[in-house]
């Protein structure tokens, strides 16, 4: 396949639960969980889509003529674009497909290292589900960030030994994951944990440590304490809790409580390069997309994953151009307009 188009429409014919909609919004999905939509009346999905929506971007043209350049850092490895790949598991629960997991993952790795940039990768509450995706990472001298949920610590313990044998280049914990039932109840329990706990986790890995799931100037304070690498400001794609803020509308605040003492990456609703660049334009260091990227997996395998970035990062540039800005860095609040 050669256009996104085409991958998308080929991914709508094999999800039989997504609908693959035009715009991917949460609204025809609402509450469909087990399935792609968002918690309850699914109005936390919803609005990650739509506030974005409100969020503009100020043109200026008078500008040099130099190329747009669209690198960026993650954590001292230089990738094609501040844009990752969000951590997601249950391809055949959640969108319908007959794909495994692993063979999801496998596809999601490749494409995105063939576009330059990096995946974060999933578990579940059997081990092979941590320990599957993990020796994919590792085929790949460790080229991936594995996102472990918050189990208790034993069951943390080994899943970031593990990562650090393969080399990672970083390891992730979708802390809000203690707020799904099934994995509360699940063979492996998760729960909450304090920034004691944090703290002891932290110490544990040997490389960069990210927490996923933090929503507040508080959340993020308490990653601060605990002395984490980096958050993703996040509400799990609306599939934890009903009736919440999105991340981008909390993000600015945010990234202006933590002053640069560590990274802050966001997700939720980012369908496009536009998306991106407003994201940027708020303070953050890059983002992290879920849905869309699954769609161009089921699609198109690592192909699909990569027609799929190299659409966003043409957006992006486009975006970056427009605004008169050349470098990554150059992006902030003064290029965006906000109406909410």
């Amino acid at each position: 396949m050669k256009t996104w188009d085409e991958v998308y429409a080929h991914a709508r014919e094999k999800c039989n639960i997504c609908r693959c909609c035009p715009t991917c919004n949460g609204l025809a999905c609402r509450g469909e969980t087990p399935g792609p939509g968002g918690k309850g009346s699914g109005s936390a999905f919803v609005r990650n889509v739509e506030m974005l929506s409100k969020v503009f971007i100020t043109m200026d043209t008078i500008t040099s003529n130099e190329e747009v350049d669209t690198h960026a850092d993650f954590f001292g490895h230089q990738v094609s674009m501040p844009v990752y790949a969000a951590p997601i598991s249950g391809i055949r629960q959640n969108y319908g497909a007959d794909m495994d997991d692993l063979v999801y993952t496998e596809e999601l790795v490749k494409g995105c290292i063939d576009a330059g940039t990096i995946a974060f990768t999933g578990d579940g509450m059997y081990d092979d589900m941590f320990k599957g995706p993990l020796e994919i990472l590792k085929k790949q001298q460790g080229y991936g960030v594995p996102t472990i949920k918050p189990w208790a610590k034993e069951h943390m313990k080994w899943r970031m030994d593990l990562a650090a044998e393969v080399n990672a280049l970083a390891i992730a914990s979708d802390i809000d994951a203690s707020g799904l039932t099934n994995l509360r109840k699940s063979v492996t329990p998760v729960g909450f944990k304090t920034v004691e706990d944090l703290k002891e986790l932290k110490q544990m890995s040997h490389v960069p440590f990210i927490l996923k799931g933090i929503m507040s100037v508080k959340g993020a304070m308490k990653a601060l304490e605990a002395g984490v690498d980096g958050i993703i400001v996040s509400n799990h794609g609306g599939r934890v809790l009903d009736n919440c803020l999105s991340g981008i509308e909390v993000l600015e605040d945010i990234v202006k409580a933590v002053d640069g003492r560590m990274k802050v990456f966001v997700d939720g609703g980012i369908r496009s390069g536009n998306d991106v660049f407003k994201a940027l334009a708020f303070g953050a260091d890059g983002v992290l997309i879920g849905r869309s990227i699954s769609h161009a997996v089921i699609g198109d395998g690592a192909q699909g994953v990569k027609i799929y970035l190299d659409k966003i990062q043409l957006e992006l540039k486009e975006a970056m151009a427009m605004a008169g800005c050349k470098r990554i860095e150059e992006i902030n609040k003064e290029h965006i307009t906000v109406k909410w």
